[in-house]
């Protein structure tokens, strides 16, 4: 099986965001203690002009508006609470990018597949649903920087015989269609052996039901899947690890302003404020 680990892991977190280092040489700690924090005044005050600079030249879907695609089926990323609202990660850090390009956020809820067409037809200005940065995607549309690291994990029923990833051999393996779990797989064990669903709740219904041997999606949702299915565990041995980004469609001018106001919000402590309320270091 071939070896595709994206990027190294922070396993403490499960997520992490990038963080930012200051350090100052010479003079008194007091007079350092100043110098660091005016560069970071400077430098927070010069990333919020850029991202105001850059929405007033943004065409949009919707005028006004940050229309967002979404499949909000994969917490803690994106998700519904029982009063039909939309929470997680991803909705979180797009209503901050909204509000700092002075725009109101729109969400449209839909499958995996048709929210990453969304962007490419210009139904929506940007996808955030977990999204993984891959050859094949950005050849039709782009991407903003990272803004978090996952990790495709395996889950398994307790007992089984699947130790790691190169167990899966042979295996009916459950996959969320269109993510880059099913893409992995299906290269590595061929789509015979690969049965793509709608979500990942799916997906574990049939590895509960026994129709799959296991299932392959992102480390924080299987959390979550696991917690609410006893009898079902996840492998120690991650199946790959990956950037998540932004999705925009290809020239938009939507991921300068992006990229501005993540920058931003990493500086500030939002992105990482909004990752601690959903994750919790282990």
């Amino acid at each position: 099986m071939k070896k595709i680990t994206r990027r190294s892991f922070m396993a403490a977190a499960g997520l992490t965001v990038a963080a930012l280092a200051l350090t100052a040489c010479g003079g008194s700690s007091s007079t350092a203690s100043s110098a660091a924090a005016s560069s970071v005044a400077s430098s927070a005050a010069a990333s919020s002009e850029a991202a105001s600079a850059a929405a007033t030249e943004l065409t949009t879907v919707e005028a006004g508006k940050l229309t967002m695609a979404t499949n909000a089926a994969f917490p803690p990323y994106e998700m519904t609470t029982d009063a039909g609202e939309f929470e997680g990660i991803d909705i979180e850090t797009a209503q901050a990018i909204a509000d700092k390009l002075g725009l109101e956020l729109q969400i449209d809820d839909m499958d995996f597949d048709a929210a990453l067409l969304s962007v490419q037809q210009g139904k929506a200005d940007i996808v955030m649903a977990g999204v993984t940065v891959t050859d094949e995607r950005k050849a039709v549309m782009d991407f903003s920087d990272s803004y978090a690291t996952g990790i495709q994990s395996i889950i398994v029923p307790e007992g089984s015989d699947i130790a790691s990833p190169d167990d899966l051999a042979g295996k009916k393996i459950g996959t969320q269609r269109g993510t880059t779990g099913y893409i992995y797989c299906s290269d590595d064990f061929g789509d015979e052996n690969v049965v793509a669903y709608d979500d990942g709740l799916t997906a574990v219904q049939a590895l509960n039901n026994g129709q799959v041997d296991a299932v392959v999606i992102d480390n924080a949702p299987a959390k979550e899947f696991v917690a609410a299915n006893p009898g079902l565990v996840i492998l120690d041995t991650s199946y790959a690890e990956e950037d998540y980004a932004i999705g925009v469609a290809k020239g938009s001018s939507l991921k300068d302003a992006v990229n501005a106001a993540l920058e931003e919000l990493k500086a500030d402590g939002t992105l990482q404020s909004i990752v601690d309320k959903y994750i919790t270091a282990e």
